[in-house]
């Protein structure tokens, strides 16, 4: 049976529009869950979605906007944390899936869609680990969960091509650690359709997807295609790990963190998959590169 009243936490960022934007047309109903909505945030999002204000982290809150509802999808991430602990990494993976797990209980709701990571419970990462951790707890629950595991997601306005082409726009050079790193860049509209697709399948239940596009691509070549699109002359400068792990040691340090130490941790992991999760879903995976310029488009409209 559909579910047509859908809750949905990160609903105002980079995923969560566009699959908002997928579950309405798929005529669900749906409610962002979100600490500040201005109009802005309220102007990426269809007119008919209904924003709630308040705190994530707060049972009360979850418990009382979980009432009446079919599904959860739980989309809330960060890609750095503050500091180098893991304890950043913990309470929005960790500890928020607990919450959340706890509120469906309490609002008798059972359907929980939950974004992971590609390579989650793996290697080293603070990042990885925490999303590893997530989904040991999701297992442990009485949730009807399907679980979702992306290589780094590209779209219009995202964060892969779109910060390469800042960082490519003022300097003549870019010197990488571990630029023979491999990627999967999958397209954000096929992450979209892989959970709208779940949310209605029951066969998806207990099952976790690889969530990969059909382009293997290594950092180097991932810089040097943002700067062919823009049509820009820039040397990709391949440093060795001791410089590398350097290089993530200043970033760590700097304003946005444009490398971290967790970063160059992930790094060392090739993000890839051989099984595809959206061809387990029924769906075409979209290739990445022809679709680049597209993308950088969409960096210039989010002011990128």
């Amino acid at each position: 049976m559909a579910a047509t009243q859908v809750i949905v936490l990160g609903g105002t960022g980079f995923v969560g529009r566009h699959l908002v934007r997928r579950l309405i047309a798929d005529g669900h109903s749906v409610t962002v869950l979100s600490r500040g909505a201005d109009a802005a945030t309220r102007a990426a999002l269809p007119p008919s979605t209904a924003v709630r204000e308040g705190n994530v982290h707060e049972q009360g809150f979850l418990r009382e906007a979980f009432a009446g509802a079919d599904a959860v999808i739980n989309l809330v991430g960060i890609l750095n944390e503050r500091g180098d602990a893991g304890d950043g990494f913990e309470h929005v993976f960790v500890d928020l899936l607990d919450s959340v797990l706890a509120a469906m209980r309490a609002a008798g709701v059972r359907r929980l869609l939950q974004m992971s990571a590609l390579n989650a419970g793996r290697g080293e990462s603070h990042y990885l680990q925490a999303r590893g951790r997530a989904e040991q707890h999701l297992r442990g629950s009485s949730a009807d969960w399907t679980v979702f595991r992306p290589s780094v997601i590209a779209g219009p306005g995202d964060g892969l091509f779109c910060r390469f082409d800042r960082l490519l726009s003022v300097a003549p050079a870019l010197p990488i650690g571990r630029a023979d790193a491999r990627f999967q860049p999958v397209w954000v509209g096929d992450v979209a359709a892989a959970f709208a697709r779940a949310l209605v399948d029951p066969a998806t239940r207990y099952r976790a997807f690889d969530l990969v596009g059909p382009d293997v691509l290594t950092l180097a070549e991932i810089v040097r295609l943002t700067a062919r699109a823009r049509g820009r002359h820039r040397a990709v400068i391949t440093l060795p790990a001791t410089l590398g792990r350097l290089q993530a040691e200043i970033g760590e340090h700097l304003p946005g963190k444009p490398i971290s130490r967790d970063n160059w941790r992930s790094l060392q992991l090739d993000s890839t998959s051989t099984q595809n999760g959206l061809a387990q879903l029924g769906l075409v995976p979209t290739p990445v590169v022809p679709r680049v310029p597209e993308i950088l488009d969409g960096c210039d409209t989010a002011g990128a």
